[in-house]
């Protein structure tokens, strides 16, 4: 399952809403996973292999080993 170790992102649901938007019966939830990456990581010093989402990647909010 999609779920970053950093910030816990985890999978999302929403609505996917027909293009008429008249019709109640045609809408249905989607589902969407997080970007999440398998990374090497520094822990305490310790390179770890976690899994990342990619935002946490972009902002530093860990150091790759």
């Amino acid at each position: 399952m999609a779920k970053c170790d950093v910030c816990q992102k985890d999978m999302f649901f929403g609505r996917k809403i027909s293009i008429t938007r008249s019709q109640v019966s045609r809408r249905a939830l989607t589902r969407q996973k997080a970007n999440v990456r398998n990374v090497k990581v520094m822990v305490n010093g310790t390179p770890k292999t976690m899994h990342v989402c990619t935002r946490c990647l972009r902002s530093n909010a860990v150091t790759r080993a």
